[in-house]
């Protein structure tokens, strides 16, 4: 990979160089980028500040001393929940929302100058390229964490999964019972993909039905790959490669020789993301009702 991390090595250097991150002063703020970066993230609707320290990935002793800078200066409040008051909340004062707008206002301006000097054309072919390696960027750096799938997060991941399911396929779908168990070491991993906090992606892993009690160092022992799904805005950057990937990881590591999983045949792009993972395709293993494909990979 050496010319890859070339090239994101030479960019993050240009990048950072004319934006002025390494100025004092960011933007001529009068304060360095990390302050500036937090105030800007409160932004005028303010935010949790967990929330906070999730999305900007920081220690909470340095976002601590951060937000105790901008209280200092009268930009920043941090007050408790009205609904919530184990939750704390940091909000712009009325000088903290003028000191993010005129960062606003500046940021803009140095984006502008920055692709002025470019065709109308040009400038597309820029912004295009800038979307597409913000996308890859978010996908290799999302956060894999295993989690329990009762969770809240889990949940609610679970939930948007079945609800595309459900429009997706002809005949609606309907999930039946669930028992987080199934999701739970010894019998399976719940994983979600976390960015700035958010959740983008979900897997699950868990014994073969039949398979519950068999040693997973046998010859025979297959898992079983469930509960794929990428949000919508996130598809197209690898990140559901990543996730199965990283459930095949896992397997391995549990001891078993095979991963199985099935689909249905209105997911064409699941099937094309299999196939070109290197899983072949088998003979029914299961009463699924909903899948129309059934897929195997060894595991090295």
């Amino acid at each position: 990979m050496r010319d890859e991390i070339a090239a994101l090595r030479r960019f993050n250097r240009a990048w950072s160089q004319r934006l002025g991150v390494l100025d004092d002063s960011f933007l001529g703020s009068g304060r360095p980028l990390g302050p500036s970066r937090v105030l800007f993230e409160i932004g005028p609707g303010g935010v949790g500040v967990r929330e906070l320290r999730e999305r900007l990935g920081l220690d909470a002793g340095y976002l601590s001393r951060l937000l105790r800078g901008l209280e200092r200066e009268g930009l920043v409040a941090t007050v408790s929940d009205a609904t919530d008051a184990r939750r704390r909340l940091a909000t712009l004062t009325a000088e903290g929302l003028a000191a993010w707008r005129e960062l606003e206002e500046r940021s803009d301006e140095i984006a502008e100058r920055i692709v002025a000097p470019l065709s109308p054309a040009r400038r597309t072919q820029l912004a295009d390229a800038l979307c597409l390696a913000d996308g890859l960027v978010r996908s290799a750096t999302a956060e894999l964490v295993e989690v329990d799938p009762a969770s809240e997060r889990a949940r609610a991941a679970l939930a948007a999964y079945f609800a595309e399911l459900d429009a997706r396929f002809p005949g609606g779908f309907e999930p039946g019972i669930q028992d987080p168990d199934d999701y739970r070491p010894p019998r399976g991993r719940f994983v979600l993909a976390l960015s700035d906090g958010e959740v983008v992606a979900c897997g699950a892993l868990q014994r073969l039905a039949g398979q519950e009690t068999a040693d997973p160092t046998g010859d025979t022992a297959t898992a079983e790959v469930k509960r794929m799904w990428v949000h919508p805005a996130w598809r197209g950057w690898g990140l559901a490669g990543r996730m199965l990937r990283h459930l095949e990881g896992l397997a391995a590591a549990d001891g078993f020789r095979a991963v199985r999983l099935d689909t249905n045949p209105t997911l064409v792009e699941a099937i094309a993301m299999y196939r070109g993972s290197g899983y072949r395709e088998i003979e029914r293993y299961n009463d699924n009702p909903y899948a129309g494909h059934w897929f195997e990979k060894a595991l090295g």
